[in-house]
């Protein structure tokens, strides 16, 4: 399939700037696999949706306060850097800007949320092909445990803060209330629309609710800019599926009930195990960790998860292209039913994107 494919237009004011009030009152849009009409609720009518029996599987990684302002230690100029993933203690793979000014052995000396010096700097050490930098950091023990005072939400670019106060804010509500490993650079967004009260409500209808871990790096975020899907070069992401998680997985599976993914990077994980060759059947596979590289579009063949649960993504995204393909496995005509759905929310004025509305796929 070709990348325009999947392009859409979107109007800027439909790009969700702030989160709503209460995390479930988002709007849901239901999408039936079957040619039926699609439905227009409220996240917190979700329950209504499930049948006792179903396993909902969320994506608990928690975000890192990953963004860190710092200056060149000799010539003043200012650098923006994103943690991208830790080597080990003190030494990361950074995306870094602007990176023509950051030549391996460039000393860079970092600031506090209010633009006090901290004492931490850290050394360009190398620079890999897809052009990030490695930084040994000092003037702490740990630099990952210093991130609350020295780092910033690192909300994506297509959300503006012109106004910093909001920031408070973003540090509890780009965060699932479930959050808990550290280690991602964008949210699961699909879990930010839960509440414990919401979780409660679910458990309490015979619904299994369980949790794996993958760590969102910023390729989420990133187009697919060759002209062909079969040319795009995915993104890894790290990865880790407990026994316990497995276990209740299989269980469902085996008995015939549903399995359902919160969000693209649960469904990543899931569908990643199953493809494994040692996963001999179709509702197979073993609980460890890992990272994945696997790129979901259409026509694909799912194997473990029945129904998906997801936010708006952008036009030539990874992210649509695995929606559409879920819309219709084993098909190419998920493309025209999402973005018919896609058509639908923009007329009806959802929001989208990261603090955006809801989808649900049956």
């Amino acid at each position: 399939m070709r990348t325009a494919d999947f392009d859409y237009e979107l109007p800027t004011d439909l790009i969700a700037q702030t989160p709503e009030l209460r995390r479930d009152g988002s709007r849901l849009l239901i999408l039936p696999r079957e040619s039926r009409p699609f439905e227009h609720r409220r996240f917190r009518d979700l329950p209504e949706y499930l049948r006792a029996g179903d396993v909902l599987v969320l994506n608990n990684s928690r975000v890192i306060p990953a963004r860190l302002r710092g200056m060149n230690a000799h010539t003043g100029g200012e650098f923006e850097v994103l943690l991208l993933e830790e080597n080990a203690m003190n030494d990361w793979w950074v995306m870094l800007r602007p990176g023509k000014r950051a030549r391996a052995g460039t000393s860079i000396v970092f600031r506090d949320l209010h633009g006090h010096p901290t004492g931490i700097s850290a050394t360009v050490l190398e620079k890999n092909a897809e052009g990030h930098r490695r930084l040994r950091f000092a003037g702490a023990p740990d630099l990952a445990a210093c991130l609350d005072v020295l780092g910033e939400v690192p909300l994506p670019p297509y959300i503006s803060r012109p106004d910093l106060s909001q920031m408070e804010l973003d540090r509890e509500r780009y965060q699932t209330v479930f959050a808990q490993p550290a280690g991602s650079v964008a949210a699961p967004t699909a879990g930010l629309h839960f509440t414990e009260a919401l979780l409660d409500e679910i458990r309490s209808r015979g619904v299994q609710v369980c949790f794996l871990t993958l760590h969102v790096g910023v390729g989420t975020f990133a187009p697919v800019k060759t002209e062909t899907l079969a040319a795009h070069p995915m993104h890894e992401e790290r990865y880790e599926l407990r026994v316990e998680t497995a276990r209740i997985i299989h269980a469902a599976k085996r008995e015939g009930r549903r399995v359902i993914a919160v969000g693209t990077t649960t469904l990543r994980v899931l569908e990643s195990l199953a493809q494994q060759p040692s996963a001999s059947l179709p509702s197979s596979f073993n609980a460890g960790a890992g990272r994945t590289r696997i790129f979901i579009y259409p026509p694909f063949t799912f194997k473990i998860a029945d129904a998906l649960l997801t936010n708006f993504h952008l036009p030539r995204s990874t992210l649509l292209m695995l929606v559409c393909a879920f819309a219709a496995p084993n098909d190419t005509r998920g493309r025209e039913r999402v973005l018919a759905a896609y058509a639908e929310a923009i007329r009806l004025r959802y929001r989208f994107f990261s603090y955006g509305d809801a989808m649900l796929i049956l």
